[in-house]
């Protein structure tokens, strides 16, 4: 298995990536690879090409990891739009578990925010 690198989806924090890279994992946000506009196709086939896990909010990305298997992975963040710090006090004791999910090979790792 490649080594993982995550790609942070343009509506979410560039913390994220730098939360990431801290973890001991490559992490670019999207407008660090010049996509802050692009469209999600766009953003796909970066991830595509570069071999890129897609961290998203956006349901499109997850539908099309779930229709080829040969798509990027996803992990899918189910949250509502939160501050930077909401967020990653969200995320980071959920990231142990998204990495042992995506090495078993988990095309789409979906985490919840389970209280409102």
């Amino acid at each position: 298995m490649l080594e993982m690198r995550f790609l942070v989806d343009a509506q979410l924090p560039p913390a994220l990536a730098r939360f990431i890279d801290q973890q001991g994992y490559e992490a670019k946000a999207a407008r660090d690879v010049g996509l802050r506009e692009a469209d999600d196709n766009e953003i796909w086939s970066f991830a595509h090409n570069g071999n890129w896990i897609v961290i998203t909010k956006d349901e499109d990305f997850v539908q099309r990891a779930l229709q080829n298997s040969t798509a990027p992975q996803v992990v899918w963040l189910r949250i509502r739009n939160s501050t930077n710090s909401v967020l990653l006090a969200w995320f980071e004791p959920l990231f142990k578990h998204t990495i042992r999910e995506l090495k078993n090979g988990q095309r789409v790792v979906e985490l919840r925010k389970l209280k409102w």
